[in-house]
């Protein structure tokens, strides 16, 4: 298996890049729906579809990418992510010392009123220096400038999204979805190298790996903690 290069005619928007922003993540598997862990947490880069794992090994030749979930929005890991597009000024944030980018825009949760840095497709709020809340945000205002998508995605391995990645994938029975409460940590400083996001982005994408689990359990905040054991006062 070689490098492969996703990249639609006349620099339009390739199948694969359309399919990861906008199919539905974390529902149930039609073909598997009597199957326990049938969510679609799998996006396969040659068929341009969310599947299961238990579809995984039909599609054990296809380069395969793993979509997560945070706060009830799918999330890639930016280490898969940016071995396909250029992520430079995509707001990422650090789970469990793992980087990872939002597929969809979030739901914006106040007016931006005031706000010196915001989205440049959905004005959401940002920190500095970034530009765009997720993927699909930098994808659109690339097609809104008129400009070439080929100049954001890279060639890749299809070792880097083998089938390998996933036979060993369990999933733990009381991993349920992330709560709506969980902490979120500070965005992750933009690389150096990132060009303004006027400029086509060149380059190739990332290859390190991490070994720690992905998702931190559910932390209790401090203020719920006991703060000692109680004393009895003296008999009189």
């Amino acid at each position: 298996m070689g490098r492969r290069e996703y990249v639609g005619g006349g620099g339009g928007m390739p199948g694969w890049l359309g399919g990861l922003v906008e199919e539905s993540f974390f529902v149930g598997c039609e073909a598997h729906e009597s199957r326990r862990k049938n969510e679609k947490n799998i996006f396969c880069l040659g068929c341009c579809t969310s599947i299961c794992t238990h579809c995984a090994p039909a599609h054990r030749s296809h380069p395969l990418l793993q979509v997560r979930r945070y706060v009830y929005n799918d999330v890639v890991r930016l280490d898969d992510l940016e071995k396909l597009v250029d992520c430079c000024f995509v707001q990422p944030y650090t789970i469990n010392s793992a980087k990872v980018v939002f597929l969809k825009p979030r739901p914006q949760s106040r007016p931006s009123k005031g706000s010196s840095n915001i989205c440049l497709t959905c004005d959401r709020i940002l920190q500095e220096p970034f530009h765009f809340c997720s993927l699909s945000c930098k994808v659109d205002h690339v097609l809104l400038r008129g400009e070439d998508l080929s100049s954001i995605l890279f060639r890749f391995e299809d070792s880097d999204f083998a089938f390998s990645r996933f036979e060993s994938l369990q999933v733990d029975e009381d991993d349920g979805p992330i709560a709506a409460n969980a902490t979120l940590e500070q965005p992750a400083q933009s690389k150096e190298e990132c060009l303004p996001p006027s400029h086509g982005g060149g380059g190739s994408g990332s290859s390190g790996t991490r070994k720690s689990r992905f998702f931190p359990r559910i932390v209790l905040s401090l203020n719920n903690r006991r703060k000692g054991a109680p004393h009895r006062s003296p008999l009189s």
